[in-house]
């Protein structure tokens, strides 16, 4: 089974880089029609999917190691 829209959207969102502070926020409001927190929430489940990580292994190893860091520090 392949990822839906939505989610290969939310992969394609992380993949681009944004030029200051609100601008994420910004377009996961307006691209995605979601909230930050549930955009969030999906982005999580995502990196715990192998579909994710067949679609996408370059950005879902990246927030897969950003992830455990932030986890470690803990």
């Amino acid at each position: 089974m392949e990822l839906g829209d939505r989610e290969k959207a939310v992969l394609a969102l992380e993949r681009r880089p944004f030029p200051g502070p609100g601008a994420k926020e910004r377009a996961i409001r307006e691209d995605l029609h979601l909230s930050p927190v549930r955009y969030y929430q999906l982005l999580n489940a995502l990196l715990d999917d192998e579909r994710a990580l067949s679609h996408d292994p370059v950005t879902v190893n990246r927030l897969r190691r950003v992830r455990e860091a932030r986890r470690s520090e803990r």
